[in-house]
């Protein structure tokens, strides 16, 4: 199945260009037996796609209808049978139409009539027609919408909408040599040399059915669902469970012994209602995918907020007395001139030291303590409380960046692997996840810098990082139990100890 796959494939991308997305979605759709609307305007080739799609099925029949507000059933369902009616019967001659087709393509598929949407409801979601008396037993494998307009607020439209799993967004052909391909070097006729029989598709599914979830994929489905409903962006429980049978099949026409992270890139092509909400929910998904969610962009604020706390609580205490030129307050730590300043904002001042006379406004003031601090390279004013508190707070991050530091480089191939095997990403989704587990390590790299700066700050350059055990990395073939254990390890990062540390900055060390 696999390598049929990757023939039918093959032919498809080297014939409709720039559609490798849409191909993938379109094979999937069918083996797992889900809708999927095509959104563009008209000349996409959406109807050549859809009637190729069809010819990979060996025996398959297509249908294809441009709906309007004016079609009527027997358009779509087929003739009222005259022979039923002799006898009293309404039933239809549904031979060559929907009811019998392996795939439909439906053009402008929300305009469809009242009249029609009831059967085609039906048809969608439990692949049944009924014919007068008799219930029929649908043998679509997927419906094909398409569309130039998403539906108006109206709630029959609004549960077609649902029907549609997988949703693409169409357009014109962008890149100059593949235009010219298309004019006077593709042929007009496409036809693929490589079929799959139902029987097989069948056989698919029913393996699929058994096929186990790796509980990283568990843990990203569940935060990438509590994402999109802060956004307000509701997916109904229907489509969750749709979705989760589709990465099952998409898994075991890969080869995959289970469903891992990198089937769960597909999501991108199913959870979005508006057209606006694609590129974040993408990136939201990316997020979660590569490196298992791993928040390097949070550590790295982490990590900048100790610093900068440290830095305040460094400079507190101030390199020499100042005396206010105007009321003649002394200050001996920062804060205290602060809170002076704000309290008087005109007043001047100068050192109190002997033979110093200069006076400085408050700005200049600050400008002379800072350049004072940096040349007289006092690192640690810090009290013992402080210096416990501090201590304590850096040995936490560091320690989060080493684990994410040894976690990042070993998923790298861990990541390469599991795209190898996933024959359901395009070129593009490959190259932008690894792209983002490589601005990851960069950012990581930065952040190192940082926990350099801050042990130096704190005198504890001397003091070595404690050693992590090196954990193995994931091989294909794992088995369930070993892919629980090394979930837990791919736990999305929190921080939730530096986040409260930061909170309580202020109310400890009473720092403006």
């Amino acid at each position: 199945m696999k390598e049929t796959l990757l023939e039918i494939k093959s032919e498809f991308t080297d014939y409709f260009k720039e559609r490798e997305a849409e191909i993938n979605g379109s094979l999937l759709a069918v083996l797992s037996g889900e809708n999927l609307l095509f959104l563009g305007p008209p000349g996409t080739a959406k109807t050549q796609l859809a009637r190729s799609i069809c010819q990979t099925i060996d025996g398959g029949n297509f249908f294809n209808y441009l709906l309007t507000s004016f079609s009527t059933p027997e358009e779509i369902f087929g003739p009222l049978s005259l022979k039923a009616l002799e006898e009293d019967e309404f039933r239809r001659n549904i031979e060559g139409c929907l009811p019998t087709a392996h795939i439909a393509l439906l053009d402008e598929i929300f305009k469809a009539s009242s009249a029609i949407l009831n059967s085609l409801l039906t048809i969608l979601n439990e692949r049944k027609y009924h014919n007068g008396r008799e219930i029929v037993d649908v043998p679509l494998l997927s419906v094909f919408g398409a569309s130039n307009e998403l539906p108006e607020e109206d709630e029959s439209l609004e549960a077609l909408y649902d029907r549609f799993l997988f949703r693409y967004r169409l357009s014109y052909i962008q890149d100059d040599e593949n235009f010219k391909n298309l004019l006077f070097r593709e042929p007009e006729d496409f036809r693929p040399n490589t079929g799959l029989p139902v029987s097989q598709i069948e056989s698919l599914r029913k393996s699929a059915n058994s096929l186990p979830i790796d509980p990283d994929v568990e843990v990203i489905i569940t935060e990438l669902r509590k994402n999109l409903q802060i956004q307000e962006i509701e997916i109904s429980d229907r489509r969750w469970k749709r979705i989760i049978q589709v990465l099952k099949v998409a898994a075991c026409s890969s080869g995959c012994p289970t469903v891992d992270r990198t089937m769960a890139l597909l999501l991108q092509h199913m959870l979005w209602n508006l057209p606006e909400e694609r590129e974040t929910i993408r990136k939201t998904v990316f997020k979660l995918v590569v490196s298992g969610g791993t928040n390097t962009e949070k550590l790295l604020l982490d990590v900048e907020d100790l610093k900068t706390a440290l830095d305040i609580a460094l400079k507190n205490e101030l390199p020499v007395r100042i005396v206010c030129d105007s009321c003649g307050e002394e200050f001996q730590l920062r804060e205290n001139l602060e809170v002076h300043h704000t309290a008087c904002p005109n007043h001047s001042y100068t050192f109190g030291q002997e033979g110093n006379s200069r006076i400085y406004p408050y700005d200049n003031l600050v400008k002379e303590i800072d350049s004072l601090h940096e040349s007289s390279g006092k690192k640690n004013t810090l009290s013992q409380t402080q210096r416990e508190v501090f201590e304590k707070e850096f040995e936490a991050l560091a320690d989060r960046v080493n684990r994410v530091k040894q976690r990042l480089e070993e998923e790298k191939e861990l990541l390469r692997n599991f795209m190898d095997a996933n024959i359901w990403l395009s070129t593009a989704d490959r190259n932008e996840a690894l792209l983002l587990h490589d601005a990851g390590r960069t950012q990581l790299s930065g952040t190192e810098k940082l926990i350099t700066i801050i042990r130096d700050h704190l005198g504890l350059q001397n003091r070595e990082d404690k050693p992590i055990e090196p954990r193995s990395v994931k091989p294909l073939s794992s088995n369930p139990h070993a892919a629980k254990l090394e979930a837990k390890a791919q736990a999305p990062d929190s921080g939730n100890n530096t986040s409260g540390f930061m909170k309580g900055l202020g109310s400890r060390f009473k720092l403006r």
